[in-house]
Protein backbone atom coordinates (compact mmCIF):
# COMPACT_ATOMS: atom_id res chain seq x y z
CA UNK A 1 0.00 0.00 0.00
CA UNK A 2 1.25 3.46 -0.89
CA UNK A 3 -0.20 6.56 0.28
CA UNK A 4 1.38 9.40 -1.49
CA UNK A 5 0.00 12.52 0.31
CA UNK A 6 1.06 15.37 -1.41
CA UNK A 7 -0.21 14.18 -4.60
CA UNK A 8 -3.56 12.82 -2.93
CA UNK A 9 -5.41 16.14 -4.43
CA UNK A 10 -4.87 15.27 -8.36
CA UNK A 11 -7.67 12.00 -7.72
CA UNK A 12 -9.94 15.08 -6.60
CA UNK A 13 -8.99 16.55 -10.11
CA UNK A 14 -11.09 13.70 -11.71
CA UNK A 15 -13.97 13.70 -9.20
CA UNK A 16 -14.62 17.39 -8.79
CA UNK A 17 -13.77 19.15 -12.27
CA UNK A 18 -14.67 17.18 -15.21
CA UNK A 19 -15.10 19.66 -18.02
CA UNK A 20 -18.49 19.45 -19.01
CA UNK A 21 -18.67 22.58 -20.30
CA UNK A 22 -17.77 20.69 -23.85
CA UNK A 23 -21.71 19.76 -23.84
CA UNK A 24 -23.22 23.05 -23.11
CA UNK A 25 -25.02 25.02 -25.20
CA UNK A 26 -27.48 27.86 -24.55
CA UNK A 27 -30.69 29.01 -23.91
CA UNK A 28 -30.73 29.96 -27.49
CA UNK A 29 -28.55 27.21 -28.97
CA UNK A 30 -24.51 27.26 -30.12
CA UNK A 31 -22.11 26.77 -27.78
CA UNK A 32 -22.00 30.17 -25.07
CA UNK A 33 -23.62 27.82 -21.84
CA UNK A 34 -21.70 27.35 -18.92
CA UNK A 35 -23.73 23.76 -18.04
CA UNK A 36 -24.88 20.03 -19.63
CA UNK A 37 -28.13 22.06 -20.90
CA UNK A 38 -30.77 21.92 -23.55
CA UNK A 39 -31.41 24.81 -25.45
CA UNK A 40 -34.85 26.42 -25.19
CA UNK A 41 -37.66 24.50 -27.01
CA UNK A 42 -35.49 21.49 -27.87
CA UNK A 43 -36.03 17.98 -26.79
CA UNK A 44 -32.70 16.04 -26.46
CA UNK A 45 -29.45 16.15 -26.58
CA UNK A 46 -26.41 13.93 -26.89
CA UNK A 47 -23.00 14.46 -26.16
CA UNK A 48 -19.18 13.34 -26.08
CA UNK A 49 -16.35 15.09 -24.47
CA UNK A 50 -12.48 13.95 -24.33
CA UNK A 51 -10.24 15.45 -21.73
CA UNK A 52 -6.60 15.20 -21.78
CA UNK A 53 -5.38 16.74 -18.22
CA UNK A 54 -1.74 17.48 -17.38
CA UNK A 55 -0.50 17.79 -13.42
CA UNK A 56 2.08 19.77 -12.69
CA UNK A 57 2.45 20.65 -8.49
CA UNK A 58 0.45 21.14 -6.17
CA UNK A 59 -0.59 23.87 -3.48
CA UNK A 60 -0.22 22.34 0.37
CA UNK A 61 -3.07 22.92 3.11
CA UNK A 62 -1.56 26.18 3.91
CA UNK A 63 -1.66 27.48 0.06
CA UNK A 64 1.58 27.37 -0.29
CA UNK A 65 2.72 25.85 -3.92
CA UNK A 66 5.45 22.94 -4.30
CA UNK A 67 6.32 21.75 -7.85
CA UNK A 68 6.78 17.56 -8.02
CA UNK A 69 9.82 15.66 -7.53
CA UNK A 70 12.11 15.29 -10.15
CA UNK A 71 11.05 12.28 -12.97
CA UNK A 72 7.08 12.95 -11.86
CA UNK A 73 5.44 12.83 -15.32
CA UNK A 74 1.26 13.31 -13.90
CA UNK A 75 -1.66 12.54 -16.41
CA UNK A 76 -5.45 11.78 -17.06
CA UNK A 77 -7.14 11.29 -19.59
CA UNK A 78 -11.37 11.24 -19.54
CA UNK A 79 -14.19 10.22 -21.99
CA UNK A 80 -17.16 12.04 -21.07
CA UNK A 81 -20.62 10.70 -22.08
CA UNK A 82 -23.95 13.18 -21.66
CA UNK A 83 -27.13 13.03 -22.22
CA UNK A 84 -30.13 15.71 -21.64
CA UNK A 85 -34.06 15.48 -21.99
CA UNK A 86 -36.66 17.94 -21.92
CA UNK A 87 -39.67 16.71 -19.69
CA UNK A 88 -41.38 19.68 -20.41
CA UNK A 89 -41.51 23.52 -21.58
CA UNK A 90 -39.58 24.51 -18.40
CA UNK A 91 -38.13 20.95 -16.73
CA UNK A 92 -35.27 19.43 -17.98
CA UNK A 93 -32.87 16.30 -16.54
CA UNK A 94 -29.16 15.57 -17.66
CA UNK A 95 -27.36 12.31 -17.38
CA UNK A 96 -23.50 12.47 -17.03
CA UNK A 97 -20.74 9.54 -16.82
CA UNK A 98 -17.04 9.77 -16.95
CA UNK A 99 -14.59 7.01 -17.80
CA UNK A 100 -11.09 7.77 -16.46
CA UNK A 101 -7.69 6.75 -17.27
CA UNK A 102 -4.83 7.45 -15.06
CA UNK A 103 -0.90 7.43 -16.19
CA UNK A 104 1.61 8.60 -13.04
CA UNK A 105 5.04 8.84 -12.42
CA UNK A 106 6.17 9.77 -9.05
CA UNK A 107 8.74 9.78 -7.07
CA UNK A 108 10.33 6.72 -8.90
CA UNK A 109 6.80 4.81 -8.79
CA UNK A 110 4.60 3.86 -11.95
CA UNK A 111 0.79 4.04 -12.01
CA UNK A 112 -1.47 3.09 -14.76
CA UNK A 113 -4.99 2.54 -13.71
CA UNK A 114 -8.33 3.04 -14.94
CA UNK A 115 -12.33 2.79 -14.54
CA UNK A 116 -15.69 4.84 -14.28
CA UNK A 117 -15.86 8.09 -12.65
CA UNK A 118 -18.27 9.44 -10.16
CA UNK A 119 -21.72 9.75 -12.30
CA UNK A 120 -24.26 12.43 -11.48
CA UNK A 121 -28.15 13.18 -12.32
CA UNK A 122 -29.24 16.65 -12.57
CA UNK A 123 -32.76 18.62 -12.91
CA UNK A 124 -33.16 21.83 -14.30
CA UNK A 125 -35.96 24.34 -14.09
CA UNK A 126 -36.18 27.37 -17.04
CA UNK A 127 -37.54 30.20 -15.34
CA UNK A 128 -38.17 31.74 -18.73
CA UNK A 129 -40.85 30.99 -21.17
CA UNK A 130 -39.01 32.43 -24.43
CA UNK A 131 -35.66 32.69 -25.93
CA UNK A 132 -33.90 35.57 -23.96
CA UNK A 133 -31.06 36.22 -26.34
CA UNK A 134 -31.82 39.48 -28.47
CA UNK A 135 -29.52 41.88 -31.03
CA UNK A 136 -30.65 44.82 -29.55
CA UNK A 137 -32.13 46.66 -26.20
CA UNK A 138 -34.96 48.41 -26.96
CA UNK A 139 -37.34 47.54 -24.15
CA UNK A 140 -37.22 46.05 -19.98
CA UNK A 141 -37.86 42.80 -21.70
CA UNK A 142 -34.44 42.66 -23.59
CA UNK A 143 -32.49 42.96 -20.51
CA UNK A 144 -34.18 39.57 -19.31
CA UNK A 145 -31.25 36.79 -18.96
CA UNK A 146 -31.90 33.47 -18.70
CA UNK A 147 -32.58 32.02 -15.48
CA UNK A 148 -31.63 28.23 -14.72
CA UNK A 149 -31.88 26.71 -11.04
CA UNK A 150 -31.55 22.84 -10.49
CA UNK A 151 -30.57 20.04 -7.88
CA UNK A 152 -28.04 17.62 -9.25
CA UNK A 153 -27.08 13.75 -7.04
CA UNK A 154 -23.28 12.96 -7.57
CA UNK A 155 -23.40 9.00 -7.67
CA UNK A 156 -19.99 7.81 -6.27
CA UNK A 157 -19.58 4.92 -9.19
CA UNK A 158 -15.93 5.29 -9.32
CA UNK A 159 -13.32 3.77 -7.20
CA UNK A 160 -12.44 5.84 -3.95
CA UNK A 161 -10.12 5.42 -1.76
CA UNK A 162 -12.30 2.98 0.50
CA UNK A 163 -12.29 0.69 -2.20
CA UNK A 164 -9.96 -2.57 -2.90
CA UNK A 165 -7.09 0.16 -3.89
CA UNK A 166 -3.72 0.65 -3.16
CA UNK A 167 -2.87 3.78 -3.70
CA UNK A 168 -4.13 7.24 -3.94
CA UNK A 169 -3.79 7.11 -7.91
CA UNK A 170 -5.90 4.50 -8.62
CA UNK A 171 -8.73 6.58 -7.44
CA UNK A 172 -11.51 7.67 -9.99
CA UNK A 173 -14.10 9.22 -7.87
CA UNK A 174 -14.64 9.82 -4.27
CA UNK A 175 -16.96 7.79 -2.71
CA UNK A 176 -19.59 10.44 -1.23
CA UNK A 177 -22.98 11.15 -2.24
CA UNK A 178 -23.46 14.45 -2.90
CA UNK A 179 -26.58 17.01 -2.77
CA UNK A 180 -26.07 20.70 -4.93
CA UNK A 181 -28.41 23.64 -5.50
CA UNK A 182 -27.45 25.38 -8.70
CA UNK A 183 -28.54 28.34 -10.42
CA UNK A 184 -27.18 29.57 -14.24
CA UNK A 185 -27.89 33.21 -15.49
CA UNK A 186 -27.17 33.90 -18.84
CA UNK A 187 -27.66 36.71 -21.60
CA UNK A 188 -26.49 37.31 -24.85
CA UNK A 189 -26.96 40.39 -26.82
CA UNK A 190 -25.34 39.23 -30.18
CA UNK A 191 -22.63 39.35 -30.76
CA UNK A 192 -21.84 39.07 -27.08
CA UNK A 193 -22.66 36.91 -24.32
CA UNK A 194 -21.92 36.66 -20.73
CA UNK A 195 -23.21 33.79 -17.70
CA UNK A 196 -22.49 33.31 -13.92
CA UNK A 197 -22.46 29.61 -12.50
CA UNK A 198 -23.10 29.23 -8.62
CA UNK A 199 -23.08 25.87 -7.15
CA UNK A 200 -23.59 24.97 -3.41
CA UNK A 201 -23.58 21.06 -2.72
CA UNK A 202 -23.65 18.84 0.99
CA UNK A 203 -22.35 15.75 0.81
CA UNK A 204 -23.85 12.66 3.02
CA UNK A 205 -21.89 11.46 6.09
CA UNK A 206 -21.04 7.30 5.57
CA UNK A 207 -19.53 4.33 7.51
CA UNK A 208 -15.85 3.43 6.78
CA UNK A 209 -14.32 -0.04 7.59
CA UNK A 210 -11.50 -0.16 4.32
CA UNK A 211 -8.91 2.20 3.68
CA UNK A 212 -6.50 1.49 0.45
CA UNK A 213 -7.53 -2.28 0.34
CA UNK A 214 -6.71 -2.74 4.29
CA UNK A 215 -9.76 -3.07 6.73
CA UNK A 216 -9.86 -1.15 9.65
CA UNK A 217 -12.31 0.10 12.77
CA UNK A 218 -15.12 1.26 11.42
CA UNK A 219 -15.97 5.18 11.34
CA UNK A 220 -17.88 7.66 10.03
CA UNK A 221 -16.72 10.13 7.61
CA UNK A 222 -18.34 13.21 5.57
CA UNK A 223 -16.57 15.84 3.87
CA UNK A 224 -17.44 19.23 3.79
CA UNK A 225 -20.02 21.43 1.84
CA UNK A 226 -18.54 22.20 -1.46
CA UNK A 227 -19.25 26.28 -3.37
CA UNK A 228 -18.59 26.77 -6.68
CA UNK A 229 -18.80 29.88 -8.76
CA UNK A 230 -18.02 30.50 -12.53
CA UNK A 231 -18.16 34.58 -14.41
CA UNK A 232 -17.68 33.91 -18.42
CA UNK A 233 -17.94 36.14 -21.04
CA UNK A 234 -18.06 35.30 -25.18
CA UNK A 235 -18.17 36.92 -28.50
CA UNK A 236 -20.05 35.04 -31.37
CA UNK A 237 -18.54 35.01 -35.20
CA UNK A 238 -21.39 34.63 -37.89
CA UNK A 239 -19.61 32.90 -40.77
CA UNK A 240 -21.04 32.00 -44.25
CA UNK A 241 -23.85 29.94 -44.31
CA UNK A 242 -25.09 31.14 -40.90
CA UNK A 243 -22.62 28.74 -38.91
CA UNK A 244 -21.21 30.48 -35.98
CA UNK A 245 -17.99 30.52 -34.24
CA UNK A 246 -18.56 31.25 -30.08
CA UNK A 247 -15.14 32.44 -28.49
CA UNK A 248 -15.71 32.33 -24.41
CA UNK A 249 -13.15 33.08 -21.64
CA UNK A 250 -14.01 32.16 -18.43
CA UNK A 251 -13.13 32.04 -14.39
CA UNK A 252 -14.14 29.47 -12.08
CA UNK A 253 -13.48 29.35 -8.51
CA UNK A 254 -14.40 26.37 -6.06
CA UNK A 255 -13.61 25.75 -2.18
CA UNK A 256 -14.47 22.88 -0.46
CA UNK A 257 -14.59 22.83 3.23
CA UNK A 258 -13.07 20.42 6.26
CA UNK A 259 -14.11 16.85 6.68
CA UNK A 260 -15.48 15.15 9.70
CA UNK A 261 -14.31 12.12 10.89
CA UNK A 262 -16.90 10.67 14.02
CA UNK A 263 -17.60 14.30 14.11
CA UNK A 264 -13.75 15.87 14.94
CA UNK A 265 -12.96 18.32 12.29
CA UNK A 266 -9.90 16.95 10.07
CA UNK A 267 -7.47 19.63 10.21
CA UNK A 268 -5.28 18.46 7.05
CA UNK A 269 -8.52 18.77 5.02
CA UNK A 270 -10.47 21.06 2.67
CA UNK A 271 -9.25 21.93 -1.11
CA UNK A 272 -9.76 25.40 -2.96
CA UNK A 273 -8.87 26.38 -6.40
CA UNK A 274 -8.90 28.96 -8.77
CA UNK A 275 -8.29 29.00 -12.67
CA UNK A 276 -9.09 30.48 -16.14
CA UNK A 277 -10.16 28.77 -19.37
CA UNK A 278 -10.42 29.58 -22.83
CA UNK A 279 -12.91 28.14 -25.02
CA UNK A 280 -13.76 28.02 -28.76
CA UNK A 281 -17.14 26.27 -30.03
CA UNK A 282 -18.38 25.63 -33.75
CA UNK A 283 -21.51 25.48 -34.51
CA UNK A 284 -24.15 25.40 -37.40
CA UNK A 285 -26.69 26.79 -38.94
CA UNK A 286 -29.07 24.68 -36.97
CA UNK A 287 -27.61 24.73 -33.77
CA UNK A 288 -28.35 21.26 -33.48
CA UNK A 289 -24.75 20.56 -33.81
CA UNK A 290 -21.99 22.12 -31.67
CA UNK A 291 -18.03 21.04 -31.75
CA UNK A 292 -16.15 22.95 -28.59
CA UNK A 293 -12.58 23.18 -27.52
CA UNK A 294 -11.73 24.33 -24.12
CA UNK A 295 -8.20 24.81 -22.33
CA UNK A 296 -8.27 25.51 -18.90
CA UNK A 297 -5.58 26.69 -16.40
CA UNK A 298 -4.29 26.88 -13.18
CA UNK A 299 -1.61 29.19 -11.95
CA UNK A 300 1.46 28.19 -10.18
CA UNK A 301 1.36 30.69 -7.77
CA UNK A 302 1.17 30.79 -3.53
CA UNK A 303 -2.41 31.52 -2.45
CA UNK A 304 -4.46 29.93 -5.79
CA UNK A 305 -5.30 26.55 -4.18
CA UNK A 306 -5.32 24.45 -1.22
CA UNK A 307 -4.32 20.64 -1.15
CA UNK A 308 -4.76 20.89 -4.71
CA UNK A 309 -3.42 20.13 -7.82
CA UNK A 310 -1.85 22.73 -10.61
CA UNK A 311 -2.96 21.39 -13.96
CA UNK A 312 -3.86 22.36 -17.25
CA UNK A 313 -6.04 20.86 -19.68
CA UNK A 314 -7.49 20.14 -22.83
CA UNK A 315 -10.95 18.79 -23.78
CA UNK A 316 -12.78 18.19 -27.04
CA UNK A 317 -16.67 17.91 -27.12
CA UNK A 318 -19.53 17.11 -29.64
CA UNK A 319 -22.66 17.78 -28.85
CA UNK A 320 -25.96 17.15 -30.74
CA UNK A 321 -28.98 18.45 -30.03
CA UNK A 322 -32.73 16.73 -31.40
CA UNK A 323 -36.23 18.97 -32.06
Amino acid sequence: MIKIYTSAALTLGAALLLPLSAFAASCCGGGSGASLLLPKFRDLSVGVNLAYEKYDGFWDKDGLWHQDPDGSNLSQSRLGLGVAKRINDNWQVSLSMPYVWNDNQYANNTFKTSGIGDSSITVWYEAFDEITCTWVLDTLEDYKPAMYFGASLTVPTGISPYDDVQNNFDITGRGFYRLDLKALFDKTVYPWNASIALNYGKYLKRSINREYGAYVAPYDKNLGDRFSSSISGGYTQFLKEGDTITYTLAYAYMQEGKATIDGLVDETSGVQKKGFSGTAAWSDESKSTVVKLTYAYTPHYHNWGQNFPTTSALSLGVNYVYD
